[in-house]
């Protein structure tokens, strides 16, 4: 179980989200049992160990999937602008160092283009703050499926991660662009402006830039002179007083204004925004509603009624409308989380039968696969079925109703599909009250799509019981 807030807030509020289905009298005995057994072992009974005991109890295959594919699509948002970033990086730096000879490189352009960067860094963290969304336009494009109410309060925060590490790209490519140009040209840089402004004036501007390098590299400051010797006029670019070399000692402090006004601001929000995501969403974890409900639950003593008799060995009421149908052949089943294993039952084995794995620890891309290949097969069968082996003593669970939703979308519409709980002896039919569960499960998909069958009985063998015949 990750200890990540954001995952774990999450895992929680899709726990939370399905224990709605169940009934309260049910959810307190077993938070209850939960708590008495954490103090036994002396754990705290947090959020990320309630949710590995839920995980314990499920059994394996039964975490959603939906959270691993919003932390995918986030992820791929992400790349996106870390890929825009590196490539703007890279044009818009060989605009703003375009020199063709004729005239200078303008550093007065040069700080006008690093302060709207320094700004728009700034302005994305204050949206992400106030939680304003700017970006709203292309969440929706991004993300066609509207967030749930816990990850809408997230969202300005990660939208805003992503534009800090598209941002961090951006000034990092901008950077090597120019330390490139600096190589394999001779640039010339000075400054120019249309407003009446003396060298003593810029010369005091981009010396409190260069504030925070100063100590470090002297080198880096324009002195007076240089200031005073590089003001150009588009009029008269020429400046025949001027060295040439001179045009190219402005280097240092264009490459540690870029450095410290736009890279370093970019990583330090960008690191900023990390802990943001995880301060809030471990604050909108403790102000969950569900985790309110789950420490009263806790913390609360379930009643005694006090009636003498013992119900621990009274089974609810389980019956069902549905009804197991008769064992059929089929040459397509799929064992689902594990099931089968390490074999089959030799009754339902041909000598076409296909076998597929699907569930358990295979992945969504294997998943999609398996549907892929019966679709195929299934569309050249004149009555196409598939029988899904699953294990009896385990529920079903929502990956399982996920992947026969997706079945239905992908395979013809008139195929029938076997649900086959195996027992823990494969070769015989698993008892009752296995079974319910799984007929309750088909009757919640569509109706005729899925049924339950069970192998036929075996009688049993007396020589494997050690009476003798008369």
């Amino acid at each position: 179980m990750s200890h990540h807030p954001l995952r774990l807030l999450l895992e929680f509020d899709d726990r939370i989200q399905r224990d709605r289905e169940q009934a309260p009298a049910f959810l307190h005995r077993r938070d209850r049992r939960f708590a008495l057994d954490c103090e036994q072992q002396g754990i705290r009974p947090d959020a990320a160990a309630w949710l590995a005991h839920m995980q314990r109890l499920s059994g394996p295959g039964s975490a959603s999937q939906a959270n691993h594919k919003l932390e995918l699509q986030w992820q791929r948002i992400q790349r996106g602008f870390i890929a825009a970033g590196t490539l703007f990086g890279v044009i818009t730096m060989a605009g703003l160092l375009f020199y063709d000879g004729g005239q200078r490189i303008n550093i007065t352009v040069f700080l006008a283009f690093v302060l709207l960067q320094l700004f728009l860094a700034v302005a994305t963290t204050l949206q992400a703050v106030a939680g304003w969304q700017p970006w709203a336009w292309l969440q929706r494009r991004l993300q066609p499926q509207l967030p749930g109410q816990t990850l809408a309060q997230l969202q300005p925060l990660l939208m805003a991660r992503a534009a800090h590490a598209g941002g961090t790209a951006f000034a990092t490519t901008g950077l090597l662009t120019l330390l490139v140009l600096l190589v394999i040209q001779d640039l010339a840089f000075g400054w120019s402006t249309t407003l009446d402004t003396a060298a003593g004036g810029y010369h005091t501007l981009v010396q409190a830039l260069a504030t925070p390098w100063g100590w470090l590299w002297p080198a880096a400051v324009p002195s007076q002179e240089l200031v005073e010797a590089t003001r150009f006029f588009r009029a008269a670019p020429d400046s025949p007083d001027t060295p040439p070399a001179q045009w190219g000692q402005w280097w240092p402090f264009v490459v540690m204004l870029w450095l410290t006004w736009v890279l370093v601001p970019r990583l330090m929000l960008l690191a900023f925004s990390h802990w943001l995501i995880t301060h809030k969403a471990r604050r909108i974890l403790q102000q969950h509603p569900g985790m309110q409900a789950l420490a009263w639950r806790m913390e609360t003593p379930t009643l005694d009624t006090g009636n003498q008799h013992n119900d621990a060995d009274d089974l609810p009421d389980t019956t069902t409308r549905a009804r197991t149908v008769e064992l059929s052949d089929t040459d397509h089943i799929v064992c689902w989380a594990g099931a089968g294993e390490p074999e089959l039952p030799q009754q339902l084995l041909g000598n076409q039968t296909q076998i597929l794995k699907a569930g358990g620890r295979a992945s969504l891309e294997e998943d999609d696969r398996v549907l892929a290949t019966l679709a195929q097969a299934l569309a050249e069968s004149p009555e196409p079925s598939v029988m899904v082996v699953t294990r009896s003593w385990e529920p079903p669970t929502g990956e399982l109703h996920d992947f026969l939703d997706h079945a239905r979308e992908q395979w013809p519409g008139n195929t029938r599909v076997l649900v086959l709980p195996l027992a823990s002896d494969a070769n015989r039919a698993p008892a009752d009250h296995l079974i319910q569960p799984w007929l309750r499960f088909t009757e919640r998909l569509p109706a005729g799509f899925a049924q339950v069958t069970v192998l036929p009985s075996v009688p049993d063998n007396p020589y494997q019981t050690g009476t003798e015949s008369p």
